[in-house]
């Protein structure tokens, strides 16, 4: 699928962070979001129901982002996924999560992780399952 909603640049403050004062003080945080999902019926609808609405999930992480207390970036995107996966079911999304200071001496760059979920051959996967099963299939055998 071709199809993306892209919310880049979205800023968060949190506490998330191996040493005591990044958990303690809290510390800024970036992320980019990738959601593939077809849009044609939205474009053609102008409809908001046709589509994802980035605003939930951009007021989903910056409420997360106020009580998440973890160690590592990893963690923190993991969380940012299931809350994704919460709001819009098994579409496949690409995370960029950036920490914009890492702690270490001498360093002016930026540490990330990059994960997706779901992807698209994943989410076609799931497709062919699910249209099995509706259609009184079993689906794939365990």
């Amino acid at each position: 699928m071709s199809d993306q909603i892209l919310v880049r640049g979205l800023r968060l403050w949190a506490h998330v962070g191996v040493l005591t004062h990044e958990r303690e003080q809290g510390q800024w945080f970036e992320v980019d979001l990738a959601l593939s999902v077809d849009l044609t019926a939205a474009a053609r609808s102008d409809a908001l129901s046709d589509t994802l609405d980035y605003s939930q999930l951009i007021t989903a992480l910056l409420q997360q982002a106020r009580s998440i207390r973890c160690l590592t970036l990893e963690h923190y995107s993991e969380r940012m996924l299931d809350l994704a996966e919460t709001l819009y079911g098994a579409v496949p999304i690409t995370l960029e999560l950036r920490k914009c200071s890492a702690p270490v001496q001498g360093f002016g760059g930026v540490v990330a992780v990059r994960r997706q979920r779901f992807t698209t051959a994943d989410s076609s996967h799931g497709d062919r399952e699910n249209q099995a099963q509706s259609q009184g299939g079993l689906g794939p055998s365990s």
